[in-house]
């Protein structure tokens, strides 16, 4: 999923709250936004969730199955908690057996079981914000993004949350997200952003001295292709020699869609192994990153 040149305002002659965005979300991704009130985080998360659309520039790739949790639920509808997400799970393409069935599992996976049949505007805050994080996993979205989804959540929930995510990263998502808490899912992010002045760069991840060591990665070596395809990101990558040879370091975790990626795009995988670095010499001593299919 790519973001190009992408800005937002209201009206023609509003100011930019957003300008000149460029992402790219390869699958896999957990990218983390940071920022203060006002800058523009939800806004640039409305962007990415199809819910806004931009004033400027283009999002491309962007998954069928798309799921949100904005920083307010609607809780007022006349549904019941399972009923409100049968009804969505049938929007999102579940068959009324199968959106049953995975509302009470998500229900039960985050405490919310015996409220199954209470009327959305009857239920607490905290339990409100259960049933708007249940909705956005039901049908496995390839694109999942949280807008403070942990607030209201107590800390049973906030941990099946958690879960929730690194389920959804392993099995190949997106999930994008903004947090107040700075221990959260720290040192887990493939990419932090910090959002300011209208503007979105790229910033160091947050890490939890508690974490323990890195997390194990791997070097995949290919040959054959003729770019790095989109989907690699912002991967740290390598030509070895004037060969055309492609090497790739990323998190273990990762490696089966960035494997995918390159098959995809006509690489032949010559080579992966288990690393400890995080960083790879391209031959002459210097490192290259590959940001939507540019070498740099």
């Amino acid at each position: 999923m790519i973001l190009e040149g992408v800005g937002r305002r209201y009206g023609p002659r509003g100011p930019w709250v957003l300008r000149e965005v460029g992402l790219t979300l390869p699958a896999g991704t957990l990218a983390r936004f940071t920022g203060g009130n006002g800058t523009g985080k939800s806004t640039l998360l409305r962007l990415v969730a199809g819910v806004d659309a931009p004033s400027a520039g283009r999002i491309s790739g962007r998954p069928a199955r798309t799921a949100y949790v904005p920083e307010r639920f609607p809780a007022a509808l006349p549904l019941t908690a399972a009923g409100y997400l049968v009804h969505l799970g049938r929007i999102q393409g579940l068959g009324g057996r199968e959106a049953r069935a995975r509302a009470g599992e998500w229900l039960e996976r985050f405490g919310a079981a015996a409220y199954r049949d209470t009327p959305l505007a009857e239920l607490s805050k905290g339990t409100s914000q259960k049933v708007a994080v249940a909705q956005a996993l039901l049908a496995a979205p390839g694109l999942l993004v949280l807008d403070e989804a942990w607030t209201g959540l107590d800390t049973g929930a906030r941990a099946e949350l958690d879960r929730a995510v690194r389920e959804r990263v392993a099995a190949g998502g997106r999930v994008v997200f903004v947090d107040h808490d700075p221990r959260r899912l720290a040192d887990e992010a493939d990419a932090e952003y910090a959002v300011a002045a209208g503007r979105v760069r790229r910033a160091e991840p947050t890490a939890d001295p508690a974490a323990g060591p890195p997390r194990p990665r791997v070097r995949i070596t290919a040959s054959g292709g003729a770019e790095p395809p989109p989907g690699i990101g912002d991967l740290t990558v390598g030509h070895l020699g004037g060969d055309g040879r492609l090497t790739v370091t990323a998190d273990a975790a990762r490696s089966d869609a960035v494997l995918r990626s390159l098959l995809d795009a006509g690489w032949h995988v010559e080579d992966l192994r288990a690393t400890e670095s995080t960083d790879l010499a391209d031959g002459t001593g210097s490192t290259a990153r590959v940001t939507g299919g540019v070498r740099r």
